[in-house]
Parts: C-alpha cells; sequence; structure tokens
C-alpha cells in the first residue's frame, strides 16, 4: 500500500503509480458529496425505512452485476472514467443502509473488473476516504472545546488501522482463493 501512494510523490510513469493516481480521483466524488450532503444525510436519510431500501436495492445491484458482467480487466486497466465511476458509487455509499465497499465492488464488476481486481480497487479506496473522514471527525473532536484523551485517540486510531490492515490482507487472500 505504501509503495502504490509514494509512487505519486516520485513522479513515477509505473502502472502503480497510474493506480495510484485513479484511486485518488475516485476519492474526489465522496469527499465532495460528503462535504455537501453531510446534513441532508444526517436528518433526513437515517431511517430505517432508507436504511432497508438501501441495503436490498444495493444487494439486489450487486447480485445481477455479478451474475452478468463480463469480468476480464484488472485494476490497472482503469482510467479516469472508470475511476469517478467508481468514485460515484462509493459517494453514493454514504446513503445509510449502504455499504462502500458492496457499492465500489458492485461499480467495478459492472466496468468488467475481475472479481479480485474490483475487491483490491475497492480496499485501496478505501485508504483515502476512511483517512479523511477519520481525520475531519478527529480535527471537529479536537476543536468542539470538549476534553480528549490523546492517549485513548491515538490508541484507538492505531488498533482500527492495525484490524482493518489485517482484514483486507485476509479478505483479499480469501477471494484470491476462492474468485
Amino acid at each position: 500500500f505504501r509503495a502504490l501512494f509514494a509512487s505519486i510523490f516520485k513522479g513515477d510513469r509505473s502502472k502503480e503509480a497510474k493506480l495510484a493516481w485513479m484511486i485518488v480521483i475516485a476519492t474526489i466524488p465522496a469527499c465532495v458529496f460528503g462535504l455537501l450532503m453531510k446534513d441532508v444525510i444526517e436528518v433526513y436519510l437515517r431511517s430505517a425505512y432508507v436504511i432497508a431500501t438501501t441495503t436490498i436495492v444495493f444487494g439486489l445491484l450487486l447480485w445481477w452485476v455479478d451474475k452478468n458482467a463480463k469480468l476480464v480487466a484488472d485494476e490497472y486497466q482503469t482510467g479516469w472514467k472508470k475511476a469517478v465511476f467508481i468514485g460515484i458509487a462509493q459517494a453514493l455509499a454514504m446513503i445509510p443502509g449502504t455499504s462502500r465497499s458492496g457499492a465500489t465492488i458492485t461499480a467495478a464488476l459492472y466496468l468488467g473488473f475481475t472479481r479480485e481486481a474490483a475487491a483490491r480497487f475497492s480496499f485501496l479506496m478505501s485508504i483515502p476516504i476512511i483517512t479523511l473522514a477519520g481525520s475531519y471527525l478527529g480535527m471537529k473532536l479536537v476543536t468542539s472545546g470538549e476534553p480528549v484523551h490523546v492517549g485513548f485517540l491515538l490508541t484507538g486510531i492505531l488498533t482500527s488501522f492495525i484490524r482493518a490492515y489485517i482484514c483486507i490482507h485476509f479478505f483479499l487472500k480469501m477471494i484470491s482463493r476462492m474468485g
């Protein structure tokens, strides 16, 4: 993961650098959507009806796409248009009841990614958006005037990072074995 994103700063023209740029591009729609629609989502979309509906709709969509898509591309074949499309799916996942990874994997499968490539791209996309969202919420917490125990905060961040890394690692291994 580090090498992938470090390739951006080195100015590489490798396929890893291109992939890292596509992940950055795919993050933009969710950032914009999140900043513009945060209050609308919090106030109007946090109902059992919305959550149940989006869970069912996106589940059926994933089933249909997985059944009908031509799964031939890998994540290195991502262009900016595909990155934006998958990024829009990630933005829609901010609607309660929608799985971020489910929405992005569905979009990638629709675009012809293999299951393994779709999962890899989705999980790589999670790194910047979760980091940005966590940083945003952390800044809100620190500037709220409420007392914050930095040790507990850093322990929680580190524990979450380690567990997420381990889960992603094992999930990708499982997908590569099972397809």
